[in-house]
């Protein structure tokens, strides 16, 4: 396989063998380095200035000469005392409000009773007393004006 490597280099290959050829480069590596070696054995017979085909080194050697930058650490988020501060007032607010409204509940029911009683007595009084109730609805009916002589 490296033979039909060097005769592709060459250009000595037809044209159908060399588009096998190319996907089997791509996908084997030791072919792909035997590509790469015919190239630069080429190009030194030529005389052509010799170019590295591969820069993951030299980048990686450049990254490791750079100086390292130390970020300072990330800083915690820090509450604002003013936005505690209101979310106590506001709870401390609707406790004293629930509070309140609590004891007028436990008064209110403390007089329920009394109340009842009253309203009792006061229909009784007026059952008692309906037969001397005008029946008609003009008893209520006042004239809005008077003349001389109604007086």
């Amino acid at each position: 396989m490296k033979d039909q490597v060097s005769a592709l280099v060459d250009e000595e290959l037809s044209l159908e063998d060399s588009e096998y050829l190319y996907t089997a480069i791509r996908s084997s590596e030791t072919l792909s380095d035997s590509w790469t070696t015919y190239h630069l054995i080429g190009d030194c017979m030529r005389g052509s200035p010799i170019f590295k085909a591969d820069l993951t080194d030299r980048i990686m050697q450049q990254l490791e000469q750079e100086p390292v930058v130390l970020a300072p650490k990330a800083k915690k988020a820090v509450y604002k005392t003013p936005t505690l501060w209101s979310v106590a007032a506001s709870v401390a607010a609707v406790m004293f409000v629930g509070w309140m409204v609590l004891q007028q509940q436990v008064q209110t029911h403390g007089e329920a009773a009394p109340a009842e009683i009253a309203q009792n007595v006061a229909s009784e009084y007026l059952l008692a007393h309906q037969s001397m109730a005008p029946s008609n609805s003009a008893y209520y009916i006042q004239p809005a004006s008077y003349s001389e002589s109604e007086k």
